[in-house]
């Protein structure tokens, strides 16, 4: 299995250490939140990982190096151009993963990013993605989205079979697909961690996405409009995770790395 870990973000609630620093390279507990997915990927068996960079795109790329990707073969996708989002980001991401090692293009995809820790078990995750994918039922291979019951805005929708079918704001009503609309009521709703494996084959179809910037949920939206797509919920068992998304969070975010 390959990695994709989202490092271009621009940081900005996290000023201002990211005016001078990328946010992948913020200091947490003692090390950098990019050391901190790099091993735990590491420590699951995942040593093949592409990273984006946009904000500082150099000091990433020598801190790769010098520190010999934490053990880890990490390829550069480079987007100093143009932010393009994550779905955007892994379109780009194929190309680099393809030409990095040309194995990689048939191998499932673990996609994460660089901000959000957790006590996620990854060798747990990747089991259940083989398990589900060795279905006879396992439609264009699938994938799993991790999730979770907390608290939220936003929330993927889910049915009975676990089985993504669309995503809603709940404090603004707004709902994709919008058929999805008249079936909300019976759906179950849960947050998303940004976090997932992905098939090949679900991989290929982002590249019938027209535009090059957009998100992985205007991606997944696209696939549940066609009805394509079989993506299903996974949730973790006593999930605990934080988005280091604030300066103000800092303090409170290392102390949740130092207890993982």
């Amino acid at each position: 299995m390959q990695a994709m870990i989202f490092c271009a973000g621009l940081g900005t609630r996290l000023k201002p250490l990211t005016d001078t620093m990328p946010k992948a390279l913020v200091p947490m507990a003692g090390k950098p939140l990019l050391q901190w997915q790099v091993e735990k990927l590491r420590d699951a068996g995942i040593t093949d990982i592409v990273i984006n960079v946009h904000h500082f795109p150099d000091q990433i790329i020598d801190a790769v190096r010098a520190n010999n990707g934490w053990g880890c073969d990490i390829a550069i996708s480079d987007e100093r151009d143009a932010l393009l989002d994550t779905g955007g980001g892994l379109k780009k991401a194929q190309s680099q993963i393809t030409n990095h090692n040309s194995q990689m293009a048939s191998e499932p995809l673990l996609a994460c990013n660089v901000d959000i820790l957790s006590n996620i078990d990854l060798r747990a995750l990747i089991a259940e993605y083989e398990r589900i994918s060795a279905l006879p039922s396992a439609r264009n291979g699938g994938g799993l989205l991790v999730v979770s019951d907390r608290p939220t805005q936003r929330y993927l929708c889910f049915d009975d079979n676990q089985r993504l079918t669309g995503w809603t704001n709940i404090a603004t009503g707004e709902v994709r697909p919008e058929n999805v609309k008249s079936q909300i009521s019976n759906l179950k709703l849960l947050a998303f961690s940004g976090m997932q494996i992905l098939s090949p084959d679900i991989l290929s179809l982002l590249s019938h996405m027209p535009q090059d910037k957009f998100s992985l949920i205007d991606f997944y939206m696209s696939l549940c409009e066609k009805s394509i797509t079989n993506l299903k919920a996974y949730i973790p068992d006593a999930f605990k995770m934080m988005d280091v998304g604030k300066i103000d969070q800092i303090a409170e975010a290392e102390r949740f790395a130092e207890s993982l």
